[in-house]
């Protein structure tokens, strides 16, 4: 949520700063604005800001594109493990026609042929034998 707050105030001043400097330029360009060291400093001043924006707008958008994620954005390692976790057992209920004691027998199994592995890694692995065994029928 607040990447999205960021990306749109900073499209409107964007917008804002890009209608008021050409604005600017064209009164520039056509003598209804008189060139002295007050216009070049508030002409150089937005384009300043223009291009800044610009390019904050643009990197914020990158960044938010290449993250796997933004669900989880800020949330605790264990929160996240805990997401993670349900909906992998989500998952390997879906695969079970919604068998959540069939599941649950599956990944306790797990647990006794593999130890000491984590929560997630049980039920990734059960997903992957049912899926090698229905590949394999």
């Amino acid at each position: 949520m607040g990447n999205q707050v960021v990306i749109a105030v900073g499209t409107f001043i964007l917008l804002l700063t890009g209608l008021l400097l050409g604005y600017v330029l064209s009164q520039l360009v056509l003598g209804y604005l008189a060139f002295n060291l007050l216009t070049f400093f508030g002409t150089l001043s937005l384009i300043l800001i223009f291009g800044t924006l610009y390019y904050v707008l643009f990197w914020q958008l990158r960044r938010e594109q290449s993250r796997p994620s933004t669900i989880n954005e800020g949330i605790p390692n264990q929160v996240e493990e805990d997401l993670s976790d349900s909906y992998l057992k989500n998952r390997l209920i879906t695969k079970l026609s919604g068998d959540a004691a069939a599941a649950e027998r599956l990944i306790e199994q797990a647990k006794e042929t593999y130890p000491g592995m984590p929560e997630n890694w049980y039920c990734e692995r059960v997903l992957d034998d049912l899926e090698r065994d229905r590949q394999r029928d």
